[in-house]
């Protein structure tokens, strides 16, 4: 079925890469920088150009559009679902990237800076994929396929459904949004305005990845109280809330809760900022394991901890506080198995091979299941991400748009 389409992924992953979409935790705005709606605006143009007719984008910069149904059975609405915004960690701005056709299976030297090589035994999955044509990006920047592949996917999926009506299909809804990674992707969504029932995140990596469990996640705040003194008179006074901090940090568990540590299944505590001076300092946490319980469990541990740390400094105090962030999505999936079993009958179909395994991580997918709308998360082919050496294959993107076409299918007759 692949070779009756004629994809559009590749060039519009290529323009929708180089629009800046970085997003900023630090920022107290929504969308947290007004340059992600530059993509979205865009989109939009396309999308009523592809005969969306409501194609729009809202104040909060979220995407919405619909694909009219062309059957009269009755089919759950379905929703596609991709973040626009990309990760504070490198730079998006300049992105310059680079195809390689015909990937021979060698290293991948970057050209604006040689340094940056994507080494093929520090990124197995790349033999795999010897004989495709692979993008990266020039070596100063992030490439962005965390999520732009996700976008060029869903916007290639709604090119050829439009241009194809012999594919039955329900009503198909469409969503971009923003700041997915710095947590906040659907914070201001309308979900009566989405009006789906089911839905479907386009987020995953490897071809033919299919995953429908991820962390549950908290953050945490532990913060010292030390006390000031003026440094020429501090002798037996001073008590300097960075130096507890700093111990605290000093005596967290090492291998058995650290991330780089860990892998599978395995939960982690992470410190992520810290900030303070003399009289007040804070250490900012993210907590994740696959079992919701355990996170309980390690935030009890870090207030042990620094109950202990703090009697070793007398006159300092110490508090806390925790934040939901998400939850594991398989809580909710496990209620709606044909949403998952339909997704790799798809994936079959299309020609590729199922991949399960669970996220080390979130997605808006994750929130989005437990807000009413069961959301798994299905492959784009972006690799190595928040990195200089981000790469994906144009290929698994094909194969991605493939499935999304067999899935509505699947759906529409019901099997």
């Amino acid at each position: 079925m692949s070779n009756l389409y004629q994809y559009s992924v590749e060039e519009r992953f290529l323009r929708y890469v180089q629009i800046d979409t970085q997003s900023d935790p630090f920022s107290e705005s929504f969308p947290s920088t007004e340059k992600q709606k530059d993509l979205g605006r865009l989109l939009v143009e396309e999308l009523l150009d592809l005969g969306l007719a409501d194609a729009h984008m809202d104040d909060n910069g979220y995407v919405y559009a619909t694909i009219s149904s062309n059957t009269e059975r009755e089919v759950p609405v379905i929703c596609f679902c991709a973040h626009m915004d990309t990760s504070p960690d490198v730079s998006g701005t300049g992105v310059k990237p680079l195809v390689h056709r015909n990937y021979d299976g060698g290293d991948i030297v970057l050209p604006d800076d040689h340094q940056q090589v994507i080494r093929l035994n520090e990124h197995p999955y790349l033999q795999q994929k010897i004989g495709d044509d692979i993008i990266t990006a020039s070596g100063l920047t992030l490439l962005g396929a965390d999520d732009k592949a996700g976008v060029a996917v869903i916007m290639d999926f709604a090119k050829i459904l439009q241009a194809h009506p012999e594919i039955k299909h329900g009503a198909i809804r469409i969503l971009f949004t923003p700041d997915e990674e710095v947590g906040r992707g659907v914070d201001k969504l309308d979900m009566q305005q989405l009006g789906a029932s089911i839905g479907y995140t386009l987020d995953a990596g490897e071809a033919g990845s299919l995953e429908d469990e991820n962390f549950s996640a908290d953050s945490m705040t532990v913060s010292f109280n030390g006390v000031p003194a003026h440094p020429g008179s501090a002798k037996g006074k001073l008590v300097n809330a960075l130096k507890v901090a700093a111990a605290f940090v000093h005596a967290l568990p090492g291998e058995s809760l650290a991330p780089e540590f860990t892998e599978g299944r395995e939960g982690f505590v992470h410190p992520v900022h810290m900030t303070g001076t003399a009289e007040k300092a804070s250490v900012q946490f993210i907590l994740r394991d696959f079992d919701t319980a355990k996170l309980g469990e390690y935030a009890y541990m870090l207030q042990h901890l620094a109950d202990e740390v703090v009697k070793s400094f007398p006159g300092a105090t110490c508090s806390y506080t925790v934040k939901e962030q998400y939850r594991n999505m398989k809580e909710v999936l496990v209620n709606h198995p044909g949403i998952v079993r339909y997704a790799e009958e798809a994936i079959l179909r299309a020609g590729g091979t199922v991949r399960r395994h669970p996220i080390r991580g979130g997605t808006d997918g994750a929130r989005l299941s437990f807000m009413g709308l069961p959301c798994p998360n299905l492959f784009t082919g972006e690799m190595a991400l928040h990195s200089k050496h981000e790469y994906v294959s144009v290929q698994d993107m094909q194969l991605s748009v493939h499935t999304l076409l067999e899935l509505v299918q699947l759906w529409e007759k019901g099997e």
